[in-house]
């Protein structure tokens, strides 16, 4: 009964997946709007990053996230990865969505350079009410992927109002919170909390946002 739903790791007619357009079957089980964004060609299909909402989606667009030792021509085998903006028509008006999955690897370095992308993007969506920025980070609370975007002005709303366990990685035994949801603007995160499923390799991260009380 989620209102929005960030994924991650969406095949589109993989073979791998079957030739399943994932987020077409989501959408058939649901009844939800969804929109996909390519990050890659793979596996005969697409893979990437996707949005569903219960509520219309307006519009969607999407910013590729580019690291410099890719534009250099010193890493090929550096998977690209992107941010897929969407802006949604709720009842409490426009909410603002960026929807992301940084690197994967070691270090930082990609992560730090996506991030900065990142939230260059999530900003300039932040016009008026309330912009949510979240996705598979891949990165731990003390990185300083984190300590960047929250340097940057956003929330991280797990730390504003998440009860239990913070841990989504991996869904059998969590040992790491590489999952997040910032916010900037006008809103007030009631709840988060961590749910106890396994339908992916990660515990899904629900959260209970609306906007803050006006006088």
């Amino acid at each position: 009964r989620a209102s929005i739903v960030l994924l991650q790791e969406v095949d589109r007619n993989t073979r791998r997946s079957g030739s399943v357009d994932q987020l077409a079957r989501l959408r058939e089980l649901t009844g939800y709007r969804g929109r996909f964004a390519k990050t890659i060609d793979y596996d005969g299909g697409e893979y990437g990053i996707a949005i569903l909402s219960k509520w219309r989606i307006a519009s969607t667009a999407y910013a590729p996230l580019t690291v410099t030792a890719v534009t250099t021509g010193t890493n090929t085998a550096y998977e690209a990865r992107g941010a897929i903006i969407a802006r949604i028509v709720s009842p409490y008006g426009i909410i603002r969505v960026v929807n992301t999955h940084l690197d994967a690897s070691g270090s930082d370095t990609y992560r730090i350079e996506q991030a900065k992308t990142l939230v260059a993007v999530a900003k300039a969506q932040a016009d008026s009410g309330f912009t949510l920025l979240g996705g598979d980070m891949n990165s731990e609370p003390s990185s300083r992927t984190i300590a960047s975007i929250q340097q940057s002005g956003w929330t991280d709303l797990f730390e504003q109002c998440g009860s239990g366990e913070p841990n989504s990685f991996p869904a059998d035994k969590p040992v790491k919170r590489i999952d997040y949801l910032f916010g900037q603007g006008g809103l007030r995160c009631n709840r988060a909390r961590i749910l106890d499923t396994q339908a992916s390799d990660h515990r899904p991260v629900l959260f209970e946002v609306v906007p803050s009380r006006r006088d």
